[in-house]
């Protein structure tokens, strides 16, 4: 993990990696226990059985799972010192160009895009680009927009 003392240390950072977070296995009960929270059982995802009949050959993550991992990859991949708190502000763009088949290991590199100085803190872009373990193309591809609090 990477830690920064300050915020404003990230000014000069960016175009610059922030880090790489941990591995995350996806396995099949993290897909139904997305699923049965969002309502999506749509059977590519829940269904081992016809999903191996299909275009994947197994079940696989949605999308917005995978996307929801996010969060949780930052915690692994780097930490802002003088921060008090940081709030999701939304995202410019998001793509899936890669399906995330069960049993598979995520993880999220971190770019910082931009950093503008705001009332309290900075508001940042990062572009986040989630690699499958094993699989050269990756499998999300977003510019995460947070806001970060002294």
């Amino acid at each position: 993990m990477n830690t920064y003392r300050q915020l404003s240390d990230l000014q000069a950072l960016v175009a610059g990696i922030l880090g790489t977070s941990e591995w995350l296995d996806i396995d099949q009960a993290r897909i139904d226990q997305f699923a049965a929270v969002t309502g999506d059982r749509q059977w590519i995802h829940v269904d081992p059985v016809r999903a191996a009949a299909g275009p994947f050959g197994t079940t696989v993550a949605h999308g917005y799972l995978t996307l929801s991992l996010v969060p949780v990859m930052v915690q692994s991949a780097f930490s802002i010192g003088d921060v008090r708190m940081s709030v999701n502000y939304g995202l410019n763009r998001v793509r899936f160009p890669a399906p995330v088949p069960v049993q598979s290991r995520v993880r999220g590199h971190f770019k910082l895009m931009s950093f503008e100085p705001i009332a309290g803190g900075a508001q940042v872009v990062t572009e986040v680009s989630v690699e499958r373990d094993g699989q050269s193309k990756p499998v999300c591809v977003a510019e995460a927009v947070a806001r970060h609090f002294l």
